[in-house]
C-alpha cells in the first residue's frame, strides 16, 4: 500500500500529526536481544517498557506495513479499563482476590496511558471523561441496573460505576429517549492512530529500530544454543525472546490460523457538528457512549467536534481470513448509521465524511493472555476481544517485566500464562461465530418488538464471556 492510501483506512489515519511515510524494512538476517512482531499498540507499548527497564537492549519492532495499520490506528478511541472476560469467569479459575485485582490493574491502567501520553507529549486528544452506558429501551434499563449491582458485590463503589436516572443520563448524553444509565470514571476518549503513531516515535527515541515492510510469515522457538526466530521474505531475525503481538492477524503466520478469530467492527464518522447541537445533547467531557443492546455499539466526541460511531454486526470470514475488503460492508454502514440517527435525529442531515473498518482479535474463551515461555523464548499478548487500548498497556509491562525477569505484581496478574484453546476446524468456526452474530441481532430486535429481555442473548453472552 502507497503511503497516501493508509489515510483512507480510518478517520484517525486520515488526521494524523505526520506524514505516514514508511519506514525502511529488513534487509537481510539480524541478530536481536529481543523482536517484536507487530507495531501496534501491543508491540509498541512493550518496547518502550522494555526500552525503559534496560537501554542496553538490542529491540527490533517488525511490521507488514506501518505503525498504527491495524486496530490500533482504526479503533474507537476507548482508552478504558474494560477487560475481555468477566471478573465471576477469572474468579472461578483464580479465585475472587485475583480477580478483584485485576480489575483494579486495569482502572490503573488507563491512568497509566494518560501519564505516557503527557510526558512523551503525545498529542493523542486525551479527555478522561468517563464512560456512560445508557439504557435507551426498556430491555436495556433492568441489564445496566444488574451491572451496576454487580460490580458493587465485587467491592467496586459508586466511584468506579453507579446507576443515572433518566434526567441526570440525559444530561450526561441527551441521546433520543434516554430512560437511565449508568456512568464510569475509567476510560478516556481518544485519538487512537495519534497515540499509535506517537509511541512509535517515542519508542525510536530510546533506541529500538522499527522495521516496516517487513512481513514475519512464522515463529520459531529456540533451537538448541540458538535464539528464537522471525522468518520474513527479506530475512531472519534471531533474538532471545520474539514477541508475537499480531492480535487480529494472528491467523496470517504459518500454525497460527486457529489460535485467534478475526472478527470485524466497522466505524461512521459526521462530519464536525454545530455549537448548537452539542448545546442540546451536552457531552461536555467528551465521555464515550455505548448503550444496552446485545449487538455492542460505541462512540466519542472528538475533539474536532465530529462523532465517531462504530459497532459491531460484521461477518466472520470464513477460514479466518484478513483482507481489506472486508473492511467496508455497506449493510453495516447502513445500520450504524440507522443507529445513530436514532439515538441523535438532529444530525440526520449532517454529512458521514469516513466509513472504515478493520479486524480485531478474539480467543476461543474469549479472555485476553500474555506470557512467556522461556523454554522456546516465545512470547505473546492479545485476544483483547476490541477492549485492547489499555489492555496493551498492560500487556506491554507486563512483558516488559517478564523478558527482564523482574517479579512485580504485573506478572502475578491471573491473566499471565493463560492459554486458550484453539478454535474448532472450519466449517465448525464459521457456523459458530457467525449464528452467535445473528442470536444477538435477533436478540436486540426482538427486545425492540416486546420490551422484553432476551433469554437467548443472556445464554449467549454467558457461553462467550461469563
Amino acid at each position: 500500500m502507497e503511503p497516501g492510501g493508509y489515510r483512507d483506512l480510518s478517520l484517525w489515519l486520515d488526521t494524523v500529526d505526520d506524514d505516514l511515510t514508511r519506514r525502511p524494512g529488513l534487509d537481510g538476517d539480524a541478530e536481536v536481544d529481543v523482536a517484536i512482531v507487530g507495531a501496534g499498540y501491543t508491540g509498541l507499548w512493550t518496547a518502550y517498557y522494555l526500552a525503559d527497564a534496560d537501554p542496553s537492549l538490542r529491540i527490533a519492532v517488525l511490521e507488514a506495513e506501518i505503525a498504527g495499520f491495524g486496530a490500533s490506528g482504526r479503533n474507537g478511541g476507548w482508552c478504558s479499563a474494560l477487560f475481555p472476560a468477566s471478573k465471576a469467569k477469572i474468579a472461578r479459575a483464580h479465585g475472587r482476590g485475583a480477580a478483584v485485582a485485576l480489575q483494579r490493574a486495569m482502572y490503573d491502567t488507563v491512568d497509566e496511558v494518560g501519564r505516557v501520553i503527557a510526558s512523551e507529549g503525545i498529542q493523542a486528544h486525551w479527555a478522561k471523561g468517563g464512560t456512560a452506558v445508557l439504557a435507551t429501551a426498556p430491555a436495556h434499563v433492568d441489564r445496566v441496573r444488574a451491572e451496576v449491582a454487580d460490580e458493587h458485590a465485587w467491592g467496586f463503589g459508586e466511584d468506579d460505576l453507579r446507576w443515572l436516572d433518566a434526567a441526570e443520563a440525559a444530561a450526561t448524553i441527551g441521546a433520543d429517549g434516554v430512560l437511565g444509565g449508568a456512568y464510569t470514571p475509567h476510560c478516556a476518549a481518544i485519538h487512537p492512530a495519534r497515540l499509535a503513531r506517537g509511541l512509535a516515535r517515542a519508542v525510536e527515541r530510546r533506541g529500538v529500530r522499527i522495521l516496516e515492510q517487513t512481513r514475519v510469515t512464522s515463529l520459531a522457538g529456540r533451537d538448541g544454543s540458538r535464539g528464537a526466530s522471525a522468518l520474513t521474505p527479506t530475512g531472519q531475525v534471531r533474538a532471545d525472546v520474539v514477541v508475537r503481538a499480531t492480535e487480529a492477524y494472528t491467523p496470517l503466520l504459518r500454525g497460527h490460523r486457529r489460535v485467534l478469530a478475526p472478527v470485524y467492527s466497522l466505524m461512521i464518522a459526521t462530519e464536525p457538528l454545530p455549537a448548537a447541537f452539542w448545546d442540546e445533547v451536552g457531552w461536555r467531557r467528551r465521555e464515550t457512549m455505548t448503550d444496552g443492546r446485545h449487538l455492542i455499539i460505541y462512540a466519542q466526541r472528538t475533539a474536532d467536534d465530529r462523532i465517531a460511531f462504530g459497532g459491531r454486526g460484521a461477518p466472520y470470514h470464513f477460514g479466518s481470513r484478513v483482507r481489506p475488503e472486508s473492511d467496508r460492508e455497506p449493510a453495516v454502514f447502513a445500520g450504524l448509521e440507522q443507529s445513530l440517527h436514532g439515538l441523535f435525529p438532529a444530525i440526520r442531515d449532517a454529512k458521514i465524511t469516513h466509513r472504515w473498518g478493520g479486524p480485531l482479535g478474539v480467543a476461543r474463551d474469549w479472555q485476553a493472555s500474555v506470557g512467556l515461555d522461556r523454554s522456546t523464548g516465545l512470547a505473546w499478548a492479545g485476544g483483547y476481544v476490541g477492549d485492547g487500548v489499555a489492555t496493551t498497556n498492560l500487556a506491554g509491562r507486563t512483558l516488559a517485566d517478564l523478558i527482564t525477569g523482574a517479579d512485580s505484581a504485573l506478572t502475578r496478574l491471573p491473566w499471565v500464562g493463560h492459554r486458550s484453546r484453539r478454535w474448532e476446524p472450519e466449517p465448525l468456526r464459521w457456523l459458530g461465530m457467525n449464528a452467535a452474530l445473528r442470536v444477538m441481532a435477533g436478540a436486540d430486535h426482538a427486545e425492540a418488538r416486546t420490551g422484553r429481555p432476551s433469554r437467548r442473548a443472556a445464554l449467549m453472552t454467558r457461553l462467550i464471556g461469563g
